[in-house]
């Protein structure tokens, strides 16, 4: 008896399921309509709008400074990335230079966010694929060893505030830079103990080698962006092609994946985590003397223009359109976010897997909701 005259006797059909929008698995507020056939995912919609916040309508209606705290609520978990993203954009249309010394403290800021971001971002896809809470633990650990400088540097630990359009908010506390020194040298082994703790599970490699695959024309087409896009083997990071800021001064290297599967943009996530190690040593062994600090007002009037300026964040390129028309406050504002655009992906990716395997490819595109219902 085939396959099909056996589903007719049984009586089997398919039939819709929500995952979320309180489901755990889903990074915050995302609904999946799966279409199944028994535990195969047959098609997949994606819902959106549940954390929806007016964002661009609100820097319609603030002043440039005003709207900084806002670009922290966007990705909470790169709150630093989407400050120096939107500054820049600023800077951009304003045609301000900074000086080097706020340069340099920008790349090192970046760059810790970056790592703190994708500790976060492995350590809970691990825990999605049912790891017990020692990988998240871990994690936690070495990502604190951040959050506390950050705290030291701006008083806050999620929603930073640091970024200023012209420099920073303040200059780096007495000893910080001992102190980047010391977080960079206790992080090195700590990546390793982690990647070998991942490495060696055999259901962690079982469940994510060849799972979701996305070919490079695919993720091109759909215009994901990040480490995403590099695990399918796209060598394409702005801080190489496009670099701003001091980027092009520093020696790193582009990880990139072979296959395009979970088991790749988990591995390009480690080892992007050890070139921001790199480019944060080098910044801090090269900090400039000077003053970083913005000596211009808090309310400025841009000529009327236009300007684009996207920046690699640690899931993608964040960019910023602003539209001046000579007025304290931007005339049009539109945020292109990187998980908007690698969420969407995601239903070509789970079709013909099960619907355990829909979990880890959902966790290893490693979205946040705040920036795609921005």
């Amino acid at each position: 008896m085939d396959d099909t005259s056996l589903k007719e006797d049984i009586g089997t059909e398919e039939f819709w399921v929500n995952m979320g929008p309180q489901h755990p698995s889903t990074h915050g507020v995302l609904r999946l309509e799966l279409k199944l056939s028994g535990e195969t995912v047959v098609d997949g919609i994606v819902h959106i709008g549940y954390l929806h916040r007016s964002m661009e309508k609100i820097a319609e209606n603030r002043t440039y400074t005003q709207f900084i705290p806002f670009t922290d609520r966007l990705d909470y978990l790169a709150s630093m990335n989407n400050n120096l993203a939107y500054v820049l954009a600023v800077e951009k249309l304003m045609g301000i230079e900074v000086s080097d010394r706020a340069k340099y403290i920008r790349v090192i800021m970046a760059e810790l966010g970056r790592i703190a971001s994708h500790l976060f971002g492995i350590t809970t896809f691990v825990q999605d694929l049912g790891a017990f809470a020692t990988p998240l633990f871990y994690g936690m650990r070495e990502r604190e060893k951040i959050v506390e400088l950050f705290d030291d540097v701006c008083g806050q630990r999620l929603t930073y505030n640091y970024m200023r359009v012209g420099g920073v908010s303040r200059d780096l506390p007495n000893g910080a830079d001992g102190k980047i020194k010391g977080i960079i040298k206790y992080l090195r082994p700590k990546f390793d103990d982690l990647e070998a703790l991942f490495n060696s599970n055999p259901i962690f490699t079982a469940r994510t080698r060849g799972v979701g695959v996305l070919t490079a024309s695919k993720a091109v087409n759909y215009g994901v962006t990040g480490p995403n896009l590099r695990a399918s083997g796209v060598k394409w990071d702005l801080r190489k092609d496009e670099p701003y800021l001091c980027y092009d001064k520093f020696t790193f290297d582009i990880p990139v994946g072979n296959n395009g599967d979970a088991w790749d943009r988990y591995k390009v996530r480690m080892d992007e985590m050890r070139q921001s190690l790199r480019i944060a040593e080098q910044a801090v062994l090269g900090l400039p003397e000077g003053d970083p600090t913005v000596k211009a007002g808090r309310i400025f009037r841009p000529e009327p223009g236009e300007t684009y300026m996207r920046s690699e964040n640690p899931r993608g390129e964040l960019g910023f359109y602003i539209v001046s028309d000579g007025s304290p406050i931007p005339f049009r504002m539109k945020i292109r976010s990187p998980s908007f655009s690698n969420i969407a992906v995601l239903p070509d990716l789970i079709r013909g897997l099960k619907i355990a395997d829909a979990v880890c490819v959902l966790g290893s595109l490693d979205v946040v909701m705040g920036e795609i219902d921005r």
